[in-house]
């Protein structure tokens, strides 16, 4: 099993985009586990095709982290 770093948006419609950063896969769902879901499937299906193609699935090359910021306080005039 390999992991894939995916990174999830939040829409203005209040869904959610999703996409692989090591493939080119995307999808969106209604909501996030949605698209965790459709994200997935996605990723088995683009590599499925390409096992299907002969093609050589390189490895992942990229991680996802968080940081912590201090945003300074906006004050209004």
């Amino acid at each position: 099993m390999t992991l894939f770093a995916v990174v999830y948006e939040r829409a203005n419609d209040g869904g959610w985009n999703a996409r692989a950063a090591d493939l080119p896969v995307y999808t969106v769902g209604d909501t996030r586990e949605e698209a965790e879901r459709e994200i997935t499937a996605a990723i088995r299906l683009y590599l499925d095709e390409m096992a299907q193609q002969g093609n050589v699935i390189a490895q992942t090359a990229h991680d996802a982290g968080m940081v912590r910021v201090e945003v300074p306080s906006v004050v209004a005039p």
